[in-house]
């Protein structure tokens, strides 16, 4: 899906060209883009993930699907912004009437693990079986292959981007070598304490990067006992921060925010993500894309 170019071009020096590191083509009128991106976990982070049999936590799943998931379609419709959900072909399976409101709301459905996985944990054989059950599983629930991958719990292998490329996807959103700036990312295939790290050549992937801090669940998910959960003006004025300086430094730029329906739909919280829509939009030329919008928007240059 292409966009019509800026109206002036906007340049910085400092920028590696070895791997592309550039603006974003904005379409005209707009100057830096935000991308509130849901990953529609549902049960699967609990059982995937956290490896939890717990009722109380599959519960939490179920109010993702059943409350939290709705309330941010309403939200996104009020606030006119299409978007891009990340979702385990588990949570499809588990509540596909769930998953057929985003698709029929408009929403891009990417890949998001089988039942949220822990890659890093992967040997290539397995990644390569549930990557190809998901474009599988992609097709026939929702009747078509997803252009880009998150992977869970935002971590991969070293064999991850060869097999996304591989597998004919044309973006990652799960690495954190930007801030604003899509680019090609590069594997470490060498890992040296005495000398320098070795890299792969960059990757024909682009990647959309996400960061720890832009991420609802481990900031504002509550757990038994635990005193990490930061409170909603901290993270408000965190995700506000990062886009003041992203709109005005790095015009052209773009900032990713993982949601999760069940964090960010419970109720305090949905109004801290409204509250922040509203921030963003008072400023001219924001635009809200899809993340495969933005990968089109920035392989046009």
């Amino acid at each position: 899906m292409g966009c019509a170019p800026v109206q002036e071009r906007i340049s910085r020096p400092g920028l590696r060209s070895d791997q592309d590191a550039m603006p974003v083509t904005m379409p005209d009128g707009k100057r830096f883009a935000v991308i509130l991106s849901p990953d529609f976990d549902a049960q699967s982070v609990w059982i995937g993930t956290f490896r939890s049999a717990s009722q109380t936590n599959l519960s939490r799943g179920e109010f993702g699907a059943l409350v939290g998931a709705p309330r941010l379609l309403d939200t996104f419709r009020n606030a006119g912004i299409r978007t891009t959900w990340c979702i385990p072909t588990h949570t499809m399976q588990t509540f596909p009437d769930a998953v057929a409101a985003v698709v029929e709301a408009g929403h891009e459905v990417a890949a998001h693990g089988v039942y949220h996985e822990y890659v890093p944990k992967l040997e290539e054989p397995e990644e390569r079986r549930l990557l190809e059950l998901q474009l599988e599983l992609h097709q026939k629930l929702i009747g078509r292959v997803p252009r880009g991958y998150r992977s869970p719990a935002l971590d991969i292998t070293v064999n991850t981007i060869a097999l996304l490329e591989e597998l004919g996807f044309s973006w990652d959103s799960s690495l954190m070598g930007r801030d604003f700036e899509p680019y090609h990312p590069r594997t470490v295939t060498e890992i040296n304490l005495e000398s320098a790290n070795r890299f792969s050549p960059p990757s024909s992937i682009v990647e959309l990067p996400v960061y720890w801090a832009l991420d609802d669940f481990p900031e504002l998910e509550s757990f038994k006992g635990s005193g990490l959960m930061q409170s909603n003006d901290a993270v408000l004025n965190r995700w506000k921060h990062t886009f003041d300086y992203g709109y005005e430094r790095s015009p052209g730029g773009a900032m990713t925010i993982t949601i999760h329906p069940q964090t960010i739909g419970r109720a305090h919280n949905l109004l801290m993500l409204e509250s922040f829509i509203e921030y963003v939009s008072a400023r001219p030329g924001v635009w809200f894309p899809t993340l495969s919008e933005l990968a089109d928007a920035w392989e046009s240059d």
